[in-house]
């Protein structure tokens, strides 16, 4: 793995804020219109367009017009890397945790002989 992926970095600053988050998560039910998706926020319209921005850059989502309605959409398999750079992380960490298992309990059977 690259120290360092621009993708994943996208990636993980769209998810970094809570707003994108739960626009997001809005979006894991169905498409919607940017108005629906801004009404909860409480945001005004143009600071909701740049968070969609953000997420449709770094392809979590994406968006159709018509008419002059914009549709945004989840895009569920662009979360793949993220998953990936966790599932491999948690690997690496379980790994160092067994080591350090095995290390913790020879060192208590040499202390018990």
């Amino acid at each position: 793995m690259a120290k360092y992926d621009p993708d994943l970095s996208l990636l993980f600053h769209a998810l970094a804020d809570p707003t994108r988050r739960s626009i997001l998560t809005r979006l894991a039910e169905g498409p919607a219109p940017v108005t629906e998706l801004a009404n909860p926020t409480g945001l005004r319209l143009p600071t909701v367009m740049r968070h969609l921005s953000v997420l449709e850059e770094a392809g979590l989502i994406s968006s159709s017009k018509d008419g002059r309605v914009r549709t945004c959409a989840i895009v569920p398999e662009a979360l793949g890397p993220v998953r990936t750079w966790i599932d491999e992380q948690r690997a690496i960490w379980e790994a160092r945790l067994d080591r350090l298992d095995d290390y913790v309990m020879q060192l208590m059977k040499e202390r018990e002989k």
